[in-house]
């Protein structure tokens, strides 16, 4: 690789990174990148304005804002790259809770697809799911029984929704439901940005016996747009041990049940 593609990676990667500061802290300063990044103002104000332009952040004096709200969705592709090594830690330990015969119901999501990986050892295993990224992996790389189910494609995401997806849920009874969120917190519930996949989630709550909450550390605490869980209708969170310890007892105050997953440094 030449000098001016590695330094084009480098810069594609920083302004990825600046992205997910800022969306983190909700406003970060020029200084504070520069810092972050070893870079000049300049080259940090230049970021900003290209990624203001893309509409992934606003601009401020000074520094930037996020310019998310509680009903934004980050595309399947955008997910796929934030907190790989906490979501994959923690879909290896929820997984344990998967024997060998079970039906599961897998929610759509990038720590549920993680979760699949994990899966393919399973024997006898029949899995609910209308995320076509956890079907299509577990059809190729297991003998698991897949049931997906039909609806209206979200494209940028990957899953089936609507009325159809909603009536096949229905009436179905599972062993355990895995579900990822958006945000979890005491007073609020579980939640999610988008209506649709809420109504999804919310009927996943109602057909299993055990209900597994995926969540790495930057959704405790948080509120999204809507409601589809409380929490006393979760029966285990897994979550990452950079979680907020306050924010973790806050949780357990309310009766839940947290498994705090180490993450190699």
């Amino acid at each position: 690789m030449s000098r001016g593609n590695e330094e084009s990676v480098f810069a594609e990667e920083r302004k990825h990174l600046i992205v997910e500061l800022v969306n983190k802290q909700v406003k970060t300063t020029v200084a504070q990148l520069c810092d972050e990044f070893k870079v000049s103002p300049a080259t940090v104000r230049n970021d900003l304005r290209e990624l203001e332009f893309a509409g992934l952040l606003k601009r401020t004096h000074g520094g930037a804002i996020s310019n998310r709200k509680t009903n934004y969705e980050p595309t399947f592709y955008e997910k796929l790259v934030e907190r790989i090594d906490e979501k994959r830690a923690i879909a290896e330990a929820a997984a344990a809770m998967v024997q060998d015969g079970d039906t599961v119901a897998i929610d759509s999501g990038t720590t549920t697809l993680e979760l699949a990986k994990h899966l393919t050892h399973v024997q006898n295993l029949t899995v609910v799911t209308y995320d076509l990224q956890v079907a299509t992996f577990l059809e190729r790389n297991s003998q698991a029984t897949i049931i997906l189910m039909g609806g209206i494609l979200r494209r940028d995401l990957f899953y089936t929704s609507g009325p159809m997806t909603i009536t096949a849920l229905q009436g179905l009874n599972v062993d355990r439901v895995f579900l990822s969120t958006n945000g979890v917190a005491a007073g609020k519930g579980v939640t999610s940005p988008n209506m649709d996949q809420a109504k999804l989630k919310e009927e996943m709550v109602h057909i299993g016996d055990d209900v597994i909450l995926l969540a790495d550390h930057t959704k405790l605490g948080k509120a999204a747009f809507i409601k589809f869980a409380d929490l006393s209708e979760v029966d285990v969170l897994y979550t990452d041990d950079r979680a907020d310890e306050r924010i973790v007892e806050e949780l357990r105050s309310e009766g839940l049940e947290i498994e705090v997953v180490s993450v190699e440094k």
